[in-house]
């Protein structure tokens, strides 16, 4: 954790890549860009940390059953790495809590939103004033096919609830002369919590079965 001198350092409103890398680690931490702006990244507690860990655990488990069966397939699972938007450039990234991508055919290499399977963020009761539309906007707009959001229990250090979202790229009949507003959107395909289920299960991006003991912290 940065110490209190570095929790709001001031930063100019945008910023390259290259001017980017030159932060100390502790402030490049906290923030993102945007098409070259500055978005703050909102630090979260250590029950944020220590969910983000055990999820990550688990949906590598997960993804090494699913080569397991279908050897033909490549994927990695991370935490806290930088996803860079379009073809090109650096200087548009975020960084999702949890992410699953196609392992690459070398190492070091960026890790590009058209690599990525699925995005996951961790919410705690002291981030969850995050507009959740605005943060699925950006991976809805990348084409990545899976979002999930996790939040995590206002009064004890436990998951509440995990909601998957797949990405919808053909929008549903609407009246005539009504268009949507983005082409893209993240439809809620699968929601579960400790109260009325043993365990996350979906068969999408890979078969995923995580007992919520495989969660705790």
């Amino acid at each position: 954790m940065s110490s209190s001198g570095l929790e709001r350092p001031d930063l100019p409103e945008f910023m390259t890549w290259e001017e980017f890398e030159q932060l100390p680690e502790e402030i490049a931490a906290q923030i993102e860009l945007r098409n070259g702006r500055v978005v703050r990244r909102q630090r979260g507690p250590a029950e944020q940390q220590a969910l983000t860990f055990a999820l990550t655990g688990a949906l590598k488990r997960c993804a090494r059953d699913g080569m397991a069966e279908q050897p033909q397939s490549w994927w990695r699972v991370d935490f806290e790495t930088n996803v860079f938007f379009g073809t090109t450039g650096k200087s548009d990234f975020a960084t999702p809590d949890v992410l699953v991508y196609r392992r690459l055919d070398a190492p070091y290499q960026d890790i590009r939103a058209r690599d990525v399977l699925l995005v996951s963020r961790v919410h705690s009761p002291a981030t969850i004033e995050i507009d959740p539309f605005d943060e699925q906007r950006r991976y809805a707009d990348a084409g990545i096919p899976w979002y999930w959001e996790v939040t995590l229990a206002r009064r004890k250090s436990a998951v509440a609830m995990v909601r998957a979202y797949a990405l919808e790229t053909t929008p549903g009949k609407l009246p005539p002369g009504v268009h949507p507003l983005y082409p893209t959107n993240y439809l809620l395909i699968g929601k579960w919590s400790p109260s009325d289920s043993d365990a996350i299960t979906i068969d999408s991006p890979f078969p995923i079965h995580i007992p919520w003991s495989e969660l705790e912290f």
